[in-house]
């Protein structure tokens, strides 16, 4: 096996072991980052000298200090997220040249922990759609097939992980910007709770209704390194508006034997491929196999929850926009176009109420099914400049496929996507492992028991060559 394809936790513990050093790793992600990144365009920008220098002197600490659990080991950040000395634009020309001065407080602990910063990873304009591409940088690629797009907004950080250019990484989701590139790229990913990994640090500002539905989060190939990197970087923040002092809670596998978890295959508003619904049994009958209690379970708040998302995220954030763009209107992409109209204080308070309502009513639901499985997308990663498709025999458009991740951004709940079918194409598909506010630890703890019931992941089509294989569909 070669280095790329170790995970994250083999490593850190090569590392500890002496028998890989923290120079040998960095180097060969580097050299895999010249090879393929002029495919992917997943990074933006890189330290490699910087990073070298750092694996170095992490190579020289190997016996003599305690180490850190990510001891020499390379990741790489979404570049929303500030990591000192690198370009902090959003992909958007009105921030042209903007370069953190000072890393967000998750990068801190984690070079704390001994990783080393690779560089950071390409973003749609503003962060603003499900496809990666803007005006500075251009398009990524999914690793998997190049003519498709690895989601968005966190999609050069999925193709960066999924292409083995990094061990792992960090993103940011407010309406499935981890969970939708994960499941497009066949990697794993936590959107947690908000408040309990400290979004300090993220361009645009987590505050207002933004702090009720954005959050950062790991993204990592397998479970065990999503918790992990979950474990380093969770903990209270004094930067964070939404911060809790939560303490992480270990979990036996006896806990797992008192729950009952729920699951659907698909929702009237958002039909699914037959593959989808494939995947969403499998891991229901993988659960089952595994001991745990399974039954079907549909929470009657969805509909609701995906209105009061569009007003507080959609309608919201292009009216917060508008001002970043005038007078230049003419360099953005599309991101002001999805919003109908300014919503008025009326709409914001009647959104703002009601989402609390109904978080109140799928806590009460979830009180007899403490987890729920479901999809990830309506399909698996589409092509370029796709925005419909017919599903089930229906027109399913560009922002309703996405209503499964959408509406958990809304009632605050914690999510995992692990990969777990495929489709006809071969390209990945992943569900989503949903937990109760600040369940964490279970939803982790049931992603990994599923990780490991359904067995190893494929690894994307690169063949001998490093080119990336485009198929036809």
């Amino acid at each position: 096996m070669q280095i790329h394809q170790l995970s994250l936790t083999q490593m850190a513990q090569f590392v500890r072991a002496r028998k890989l050093s923290p120079v040998e790793i960095v180097r060969a992600h580097i050299h895999r980052i010249a090879q393929l990144n002029p495919k992917l365009n997943a990074f933006i920008e890189l330290r490699a000298e910087a990073a070298l220098s750092e694996a170095k002197l992490a190579e020289d600490m190997v016996g003599s200090t305690e180490l850190g659990s990510l001891h020499g080991v390379p990741l790489s950040i979404k570049s929303s997220i500030a990591v000192s000395g690198l370009r902090f634009e959003c992909g958007s020309p009105t921030r042209r040249g903007m370069v953190a001065r000072q890393d967000a407080v998750l990068v801190q602990r984690l070079k704390k922990a001994g990783a080393i910063i690779l560089g950071n990873t390409n973003v749609p304009e503003m962060l603003m759609a499900y496809e990666t591409e803007n005006p500075l940088y251009g398009r990524s690629n999914n690793a998997w097939d190049i003519s498709c797009t690895p989601g968005g907004s966190s999609g050069g950080e999925a193709a960066a992980i999924a292409a083995g250019l990094c061990a792992g990484g960090i993103g940011s989701d407010g309406g499935g910007s981890i969970r939708v590139p994960a499941h497009f790229s066949g990697i794993c990913g936590l959107k947690p709770t908000p408040g309990r990994i400290p979004i300090t640090g993220h361009w645009p500002e987590s505050a207002g209704p933004f702090a009720l539905l954005g959050v950062v989060g790991p993204m990592a190939r397998t479970m065990e390194d999503v918790e992990l990197i979950f474990r380093i970087v969770e903990g209270f923040d004094i930067g964070d508006p939404m911060a809790s002092p939560i303490p992480f809670c270990e979990l036996g596998d006896d806990e797992l034997k008192k729950i009952t978890i729920g699951y659907f295959e698909d929702h009237p508003d958002a039909p699914v491929t037959p593959e989808t619904r494939t995947a969403v049994r499998k891991a229901a009958s993988a659960l089952r196999d595994a001991g745990l209690r399974v039954e079907p379970f549909l929470p009657d708040v969805l509909s609701e929850a995906r209105e009061h998302w569009w007003t507080l995220f959609v309608r919201l954030a292009a009216e917060i926009l508008v001002p970043e763009f005038e007078g230049r209107e003419n360099e953005t992409s599309t991101i002001l176009t999805y919003s109908d109209r300014p919503p008025t204080k009326g709409d914001l308070l009647a959104a703002w109420f009601q989402r609390d309502q109904l978080r109140l009513r799928l806590m009460q639901q979830m009180s007899r099914v403490s987890i729920l499985v479901c999809p990830v997308c309506s399909i698996p990663a589409f092509r370029h400049g796709e925005r419909d498709w017919s599903v089930a025999g229906k027109r399913v458009s560009y922002m309703d496929a996405m209503s499964y991740t959408q509406w958990f951004n809304l009632l605050g709940n914690p999510a995992a996507v692990v990969p777990v079918g495929e489709s006809p194409q071969g390209l990945p598909i992943g569900v989503q492992i949903i937990g109760q506010t600040n369940a964490e630890e279970l939803v982790l703890k049931i992603a990994s028991v599923l990780e490991q019931t359904i067995g190893p992941h494929k690894q994307p089509p690169i063949i001998q060559d490093s080119s990336i294989v485009g198929r036809s569909r």
